[in-house]
């Protein structure tokens, strides 16, 4: 009997620690920066499509924050290697099922903005990154003529900054939990 019990509380054990574990919608800082590598020929795909932003919700102004990774940001600026293109950070709940929401940067012309995407985000052990952004040209009619495009997806690690690389556009996105403690900084020596 002592037998069977203790196995019971080991198979308890290994199914705690092995199963994953469950996630509630809970709030989270997101801060994102699009860049423009500037070293990497732009490659120009096909216009941005009409329905950029479709099933994705807007986020609402009142959700916008002020933005943390302004020192890396005065670093890119003033590098020549990139030219930041957009830096919002937000606060937004996120849990286990995918939460898409639409960004855009600059005057929209019908219903299209010189810069627009969306970005989706899955809670778990990581956080699971999808970024379709466009960066437009619009013509003095105001329709697109041209677009860059940043698609991506990527496994982020929470509390760090992350660098989604795709080619001559890349996102810097870092995802935070304001109840989370910050993640403890590695030590420059590992003593013996």
């Amino acid at each position: 009997m002592r037998l069977f019990r203790s196995l019971t509380l080991l198979t308890m054990l290994i199914t705690t620690l092995v199963a994953p574990t469950a996630f509630a919608d809970d709030l989270y800082q997101v801060e994102m920066i699009l860049v423009r590598q500037n070293a990497v020929p732009a490659i120009v795909s096909r216009a941005a499509p009409e329905d950029w932003d479709a099933g994705a919700q807007r986020i609402s102004p009142d959700s916008f924050r002020t933005p943390s990774l302004n020192p890396e940001v005065e670093k890119l600026t003033a590098s020549n290697e990139y030219t930041v293109l957009l830096h919002k950070a937000w606060q937004q709940n996120l849990g286990e099922e995918a939460s898409k929401v639409a960004i855009s940067e600059g005057k929209e012309q019908f219903g299209q903005f010189p810069i627009e995407g969306t970005l989706s985000l899955k809670l778990g052990r990581f956080t699971d990154v999808d970024a379709d952004f466009w960066v437009n040209q619009i013509d003095a009619n105001g329709l697109v003529t041209a677009s860059e495009r940043l698609k991506q997806e990527s496994h982020t690690k929470n509390g760090q900054l992350n660098f989604l690389d795709n080619g001559h556009l890349g996102l810097l996105i870092k995802i935070t939990s304001p109840t989370a403690p910050a993640p403890r900084p590695v030590p420059d020596v590992i003593p013996d």
